[in-house]
């Protein structure tokens, strides 16, 4: 095809021999592209083609740069990341834009990579997979009950969401950020919070107006993961106003939530009762792990501090 090249090239350049409006069209008649075309449109005659050469240029010079393509950010065709392709536009002959393989599979990374939200999560969390896991004893029936939490929105969607719990450093962050690269398969969103992090932020939201906004993210989210609940300060009002409301709206809306925590679901409790403004409200801390209890299979996460090995 490098003939063809140097012809339509040829046909836009100075200081070249110009070759005559034939010779031009029995070249690029030749072009596989074309021959394809004519092929699904013999309805077309020959002098149809010699009335639209600027468009038969186009979509062979077109593709001839798709042919040795350097890659999206090089394109050097009129749009770039697609080609022109011949169609037939009320008895005429016109063009119309296709993007082209590498720039859909960049817009379906995009796509896939935006389904993944997550606040104040490092990078190793976030970019967590099963395969990278080592499934030793203490954690395999995490890793397992996480999988099979996933695989379930391929029919549908799961019942309930997972508490893992149990010692510092043990991996409950990691499976739980394997479950949101995992759930990218099967179209789902996920957003994973820091929750000490997040109260600690929640006075600034209140300040610039955006706490409401952000409370909705929460609530609508399809799969919600509270890293770490059960390490923050509280007070009444976070507890019942901002924690209280975004897990109401979820069990209500059984929309699944995962959370990880140093606490078993009994000290939990423990926690929300006793808040920074001192005392304790046994109801209050009832009332939202109602919300939590029937909404979770529990699971113990056991097994040596591996911090500092990142994917271990």
């Amino acid at each position: 095809m490098n003939r063809i090249g140097e012809v339509v090239k040829a046909s836009f350049q100075k200081n070249r021999s110009p070759i005559s409006v034939e010779q031009q069209l029995e070249i690029l008649l030749k072009h596989p592209v074309i021959q394809e075309f004519r092929r699904k449109h013999p309805e077309l005659p020959r002098e149809h083609y010699r009335r639209f050469l600027g468009q038969l240029n186009q979509v062979v010079m077109e593709r001839e740069n798709c042919n040795r393509c350097s890659g999206l950010d090089r394109c050097p065709n009129l749009v770039a990341g697609h080609f022109s392709q011949l169609v037939v536009y009320h008895g005429l002959l016109d063009v119309r834009m296709q993007a082209c393989g590498k720039l859909k599979a960049r817009q379906e990374q995009k796509r896939r990579k935006s389904l993944i939200r997550s606040h104040h999560i490092p990078k190793n969390i976030v970019e967590a997979s099963f395969a990278l896991i080592d499934q030793d004893n203490g954690r395999i029936d995490a890793i397992e009950a996480a999988i099979d939490f996933c695989t379930q929105f391929g029919e549908g969607r799961p019942e309930k969401g997972l508490y893992l719990y149990g010692p510092l450093g043990v991996g409950k962050s990691l499976i739980a950020g394997a479950i949101a690269n995992e759930l990218v398969k099967y179209d789902v969103d996920s957003y994973m919070l820091y929750v000490p992090d997040f109260m600690r932020e929640i006075s600034e939201s209140i300040e610039d107006n955006s706490l409401a906004d952000k409370l909705w993210e929460l609530k609508t989210v399809t799969v919600l993961i509270l890293d770490d609940i059960g390490a923050e300060f509280l007070t009444p009002w976070k507890r019942d106003e901002v924690l209280g409301a975004i897990l109401q709206y979820r069990s209500a809306e059984r929309l699944p939530t995962i959370y990880t925590s140093n606490l078993d679901l009994d000290e939990l409790e423990e926690h929300l009762a006793h808040t920074q403004k001192g005392g304790a409200d046994w109801m209050k801390a009832k009332r939202i792990m109602e919300r939590i209890r029937h909404y979770v299979k529990p699971y113990f996460v056991d097994g040596p501090n591996r911090r500092q090995s990142p994917f271990s």
